[in-house]
This record gives C-alpha cells, sequence and structure tokens, in this order.
C-alpha cells in the first residue's frame, strides 16, 4: 500500500471535495477525527496534512470527522464529510489530537460512532482505532485505555510502514502485535503493562509480549523534501482562506516551559527555494498566505523569501515572530498586509523571570518590538504572559504589570505621530507544567493562588486606556494538568466526566483517584514518570541540569543543530537499544 494516488488535486475547496471521493470506493477507507468543530479542526495544518498525506497512498481514501454539533445525529449515524457515510464503518478510525483539553471530545466521539469507549470492549469487527499528534507525542497514557494503537512521531516517517504492516495482516490482534514489534513509533497500549509503588508512583512500565521496551520517536531528519502545505482551501476557519505553508519544525529556543522547543529536536527549516515554489502553488489558489512554524522568524533567509511579495497583491501572515527578529522586510509584508493587530510574547514581566524560563529576550527587545510596529502601520499589541512559574515572587507578578505600562508608553509615543491610537490586549495565563521539559518534575501551582495574581494583575491595569486583559481560568488549565501529566488512572476520571455530561467540578469530586497527585505533586528526579517509556532522544540528565540552570537564573544558548551531543538528539552513537534518553 505505498506509492502515490490519483489523487487528481491535493489543493482543493470544500465545493469540490465531494466528486472527488466518489471515484475513489472499494479502498481501505480510514475516518480521520478532529475531536473538536470543524472551524477548529481545519485551522490545524497537521490535520490537514494527515488527510493528505493518507490520500495519497493508493488503496487508501480518508475522509473528515469533525466532532458534531449538539443536535447531531443519533449514535452510530455520525458520518463523515465527504462520503456521508457512518465513521463506524470505516477500516480506520485515527485520531488528530493536539491538545490535551480534547480528550473529553474523544470519548464522545467513540460514543457518537457507537463504539465501545475502551479498546478491551471493542472486538476484531470494530474499525482499528488509532491516534497521533502533538498531545500523545507527550503522554498518550491518560488515554491509552481507549486507543489500539498510536503513532508516536511525524506522520511522513511514520504511515508508509504502518499502512504496509495493516495491508498485510487481516487478523486484528496478529495485526497489533506485528505493528508493535515492526513499526518504529507504533505503541499498542495493550501489550503493555504498568505497575505501582504503595504511594502510586509507577515502579514499573513493562511489555507483556516480544516487543520493545520503549517507544522511539520518529521524526524526518530532512525536510527538503517533505512539503507541508493546507490541503482543503475553506473560509470557515479562524484562517480565511488562507494558505499555510510550514517553514519548520522546532525551535532552537528551549524556552523552559514549551514542550515543542523539546520534542521536536533538533530544529529543522525548509529550504527557501522549496517554501518559494509552495508559496506560489498557494497564490494560485488565494492571494492568503499564512507562514507556519513555532520559530518562523528564525528561518534562515526569511527577508529574502518575503522580499518579491512586497508590492503585490499578497497578505502574508506569520504564526510566530520573535521580539528579537523584526527584519525589515517582515515589518514591510505585515504593512502590506494589512495586519491591524501583531503579538509579542514576553511571558513574563521581569527580566529574571525571563532567565529562569530562558525565553532569550530583554525588556529593550520588547519595548524597542512594540514601538517599532506601531511605526509601521500595526495599530494593534496583543501581549502573552504566564503567572505560576517556578520561582516566581510577588515582585515577579508585579513587574508583568510594569511592563505592561512600559509597552503602552512607547506604544502611545509611536501612535502620537501616526496620530492613530490603537488598542493592547493582555492574555494572562495559568503555568502548566508539560512533559519532556525541563519543568516536568514541578507542580503546578494552587487555584486559589493563580487567582489570586490574576486578580492583581487585572486591577492594577484596569484603568489604563486602551488596554483590556483577558486571563483563562485557573481551574481548567488544572484540568488540562491533570490531563497532561497524568497516568492510564486519569482515563477512570474521563469515563466518569463523560458519563456526567462534562461536569468536571461533580466528577473531581466523586472520584476515588485524587487528581491533585497529578497536578500539585512536585515529583522526585528518580520518579519513573507515565511519559518515561518514550524515547525522544533528549537525556533525562539534560531536563535536570536546566532546571538547576533555571533555580540559578543561568540562560542556555540556542540549538546549535548537529554541532553540539549536550542533549542528546543529534549524538551519532545513540541507538534504539542503549538509549540515552532514561539515563
Amino acid at each position: 500500500m505505498t506509492g502515490k494516488s490519483s489523487h487528481p488535486n491535493p489543493n482543493l475547496t470544500e465545493a469540490e471535495v465531494g466528486t472527488v471521493y466518489k471515484a475513489r470506493r472499494g479502498r481501505t477507507r480510514v475516518a480521520l477525527v478532529y475531536p473538536n468543530r470543524y472551524h477548529v479542526g481545519m485551522s490545524n495544518l497537521g490535520f490537514q496534512t494527515i488527510y493528505a498525506l493518507l490520500n495519497g497512498f493508493d488503496g487508501v481514501v480518508c475522509e473528515r470527522a469533525f466532532w458534531p454539533a449538539d443536535e447531531g445525529p443519533a449514535a452510530g449515524r455520525w458520518t463523515t464529510l465527504e462520503s456521508g457515510q457512518p465513521v463506524a464503518d470505516a477500516d480506520i478510525i485515527a485520531f488528530s489530537i493536539s491538545f490535551e483539553n480534547d480528550y473529553p471530545y474523544l470519548l464522545a466521539a467513540l460514543d457518537q460512532a457507537g463504539l465501545p469507549l475502551y479498546a478491551r470492549d471493542r472486538h476484531a469487527q470494530h474499525p482499528l482505532v488509532i491516534a497521533g499528534g502533538v498531545a500523545c507525542l507527550l503522554n498518550p497514557e491518560p488515554i491509552a485505555a481507549f486507543i489500539d494503537c498510536f503513532l508516536i512521531g511525524e506522520a511522513e516517517a511514520l504511515l508508509p510502514r504502518f499502512l504496509e504492516v495493516y495491508a498485510s495482516e487481516p487478523r486484528k490482534q496478529n495485526l497489533l502485535e506485528t505493528l508493535a514489534r515492526t513499526v518504529p513509533g507504533a505503541y499498542v497500549p495493550a501489550l503493555y503493562r504498568p505497575a505501582y509503588n504503595r504511594d502510586g508512583t509507577l515502579r514499573a512500565f513493562e511489555p507483556t509480549a516480544e516487543v520493545p521496551a520503549q517507544i522511539q520517536r520518529v521524526y524526518v531528519q530532512d525536510l527538503s523534501h517533505a512539503s507541508t502545505c493546507s490541503a482543503i482551501i475553506t473560509p470557515y476557519t479562524t484562517f480565511d482562506q488562507t494558505y499555510l505553508i510550514e517553514v519548520g519544525r522546532g525551535c532552537p529556543h528551549g524556552c523552559r516551559f514549551c514542550s515543542a522547543g523539546f520534542i521536536y529536536r533538533p530544529p529543522r527549516f525548509r529550504p527557501v527555494s522549496l517554501l518559494a515554489r509552495q508559496m506560489e502553488q498557494g497564490l494560485s489558489l488565494t492571494d492568503r498566505i499564512g507562514l507556519v512554524g513555532a520559530a518562523v522568524s528564525d528561518l534562515p533567509d526569511l527577508p529574502q523569501l518575503c522580499r518579491p511579495l512586497l508590492g503585490k497583491d499578497v497578505r502574508l501572515s506569520f504564526s510566530s515572530l520573535r521580539a528579537d527578529g523584526l527584519a525589515p522586510e517582515l515589518l514591510d509584508a505585515l504593512r502590506q498586509s494589512n495586519v491591524k493587530t501583531a503579538t509579542i510574547a514576553p511571558d513574563a514581566g521581569s527580566e529574571r523571570m525571563r532567565q529562569v524560563i530562558n525565553k532569550g529576550l530583554t525588556e529593550d527587545d520588547i519595548l524597542n518590538a512594540a514601538e517599532t510596529l506601531v511605526a509601521n502601520g500595526i495599530p494593534n499589541l496583543k501581549l502573552y504572559f504566564m503567572v505560576g512559574l517556578p520561582t516566581e515572587t510577588e515582585g515577579d507578578v508585579e513587574a508583568i504589570v510594569g511592563l505592561c505600562k512600559k509597552i503602552k508608553h512607547h506604544f502611545l509615543k509611536s501612535s502620537r505621530v501616526r496620530q492613530h491610537i490603537g488598542a493592547i490586549t493582555v492574555s494572562l495565563n495559568s503555568f502548566v507544567p508539560k512533559p519532556v521539559t525541563p519543568f516536568q518534575w514541578v507542580p503546578m501551582e494552587e487555584v486559589g493562588l493563580l487567582k489570586k495574581k490574576i486578580r492583581k494583575v487585572k486591577n492594577a491595569l484596569k484603568k489604563v486606556a486602551n488596554l483590556r486583559i483577558h486571563s483563562d481560568v485557573p481551574r481548567w488549565a488544572y484540568v488540562q494538568a491533570l490531563l497532561s501529566r497524568g497516568d492510564r488512572k486519569v482515563a477512570d476520571i474521563l469515563v466518569r466526566t463523560h458519563a456526567n455530561r462534562g461536569n468536571w467540578p461533580q466528577t473531581l469530586k466523586s472520584v476515588s483517584v485524587n487528581p491533585d497527585f497529578y497536578v500539585h505533586r512536585d515529583r522526585a528526579w528518580d520518579e519513573r514518570l507515565p511519559w518515561d517509556f518514550i524515547d525522544h532522544g533528549i537525556k533525562k540528565s539534560f531536563l535536570r541540569q536546566e532546571y538547576q540552570r533555571a533555580l540559578q537564573g543561568l540562560t542556555t544558548p540556542v540549538c546549535r543543530v548537529e554541532s553540539c551531543q549536550i542533549c542528546g538528539v543529534c549524538d551519532p552513537e545513540r541507538s534504539s537499544q542503549n538509549l540515552d534518553s532514561k539515563k
């Protein structure tokens, strides 16, 4: 089941999709599910990428399914978008899961399809249920009970071998064992058994069959031959009629709170020549191009890529630009594209706190960026901050207020020159410790204290003209921490929440599992963590060292790809038989 298909056009409008799929009957049918609404899923480039990749294989037809509206069909009659066939009739149901908060939608989707929630209760005639995406790459254990097979890593490197094995083994149990044994990145939870200490921590995580003891994350080493672009252009997304292009994966800066800077190591960028061709392809479909990546402004020769579009009727947007990476060509592109709001992410208010998290931005970088953006015709700014970061003091929280006021001063000075004063929006979020980061051992701060800090910032800024402040809800951040840091016991909490129709407060009061154990507990250095069985290539000793450097307020230089072996990912002597990531 390899090779390219006869798919007539990898870039379709929604109106064209139905006619395409009528000609593709009789193939292995994959229902690709995004466990959230249509506009959310179609705004996700990862979801669109999987859709295009699967339809690029002979013998496969991939159709999309999104979480239906509240007035959706009865259980078992939930259908795919392309053919209108029941999701439960597919050969494979593939979940693309980017966020832990979508886990409850996973259970609701299985229920809506008319399938048993637990994998152990589904028989051989049921579809094979697989899952992948960023959330699964970090820690799949909270939903392990519901999934037959996870694909851990990047789809371009995983799907060819997965589909080859799938086509060769019709019996489900044999298929799962063969996948786990022969496909790098394939994780079959039923073939592994966790054991616990008396205090509830993991004692062991062992295979119950002849399968690898650890799952190795699979990734594409060279992106120069792997295009990642929008598969379907639609107005019903966050990025209205925008052709999205991924410029690279990973981020070289290593912010200690950010999982993307670690699980996608080494950072990789596509060559400008390839991106230029992708932009030409996109401009044949729409006048809006969106460059996507964790570190777009770090793309080598990004100004060179933007320069040919200046002066043309093209709107160019960027998913992320650092305050210290605003080249003139980028500012020209933003101005030409009539961008009204630019985002700066200081993440912390004080210089000390930014050193703790290894942000790599000075206060001057931030203030200069604010002034420069407004001077270049972008009237509105959005600022991102976090509260509850490790070692945070009251002074650090007050520094958020102080920095916002300084930004407002520079913002006003630049706005008055242009005789137009826009608005500043401050987004204040609770810090959630994530797996595979230097902060994976630390507890999340208590909800009451987070509320107090948010209230303090809001009260101090509420009378500042032209400044709005929005914050997340700490109790939902608590749920996110539970789902991102939990083990297999969290599945029981998810099932109870599903039975309670999403009522988390009622659920957390009634379950026997203590959610605080996962959210508010300090982890010991030698504790076996629920996600430790996944080998991301990063030495655990490196993450510990980064946490210790954080406590000392020491920064770490940007990742020097392939020129060092500090974190372990680029170590040429590393092998799957002797994994450095657990040392």
